[in-house]
């Protein structure tokens, strides 16, 4: 619910998993028996995850958006849109 005014999201992610100890794994090639690499890859998840709650806000206020309009086209929603910022002037 907002009043209008500019709307500020907040957000945090915890850090990827990523095990100290490397786990039992088999060489596709040699079909040995290795551990397999120790890697942190949480260094590239914040980019990646400005992306997915950017997104995830913007579906959030266009579903809002229909709830408060209505609508089966842009067109429509457009004009609806227009008439309840003139209705807002009005009053």
């Amino acid at each position: 619910m907002t009043n209008g005014e500019t709307l500020v999201v907040r957000a945090a992610m915890k850090p990827i998993p990523t095990l100290a100890s490397p786990l039992d794994c088999v060489d596709l090639v040699t079909k040995e028996k290795v551990k397999a690499a120790v890697e942190r890859a949480d260094s590239c998840a914040v980019p990646a995850a400005a992306v997915v709650a950017e997104s995830a806000v913007a579906f959030v206020l266009a579903d809002a958006l229909l709830e408060k309009l209505g609508g089966d086209n842009l067109e429509e929603i457009q004009a609806r849109y227009k008439k309840m910022l003139r209705e807002q002037a009005d009053f």
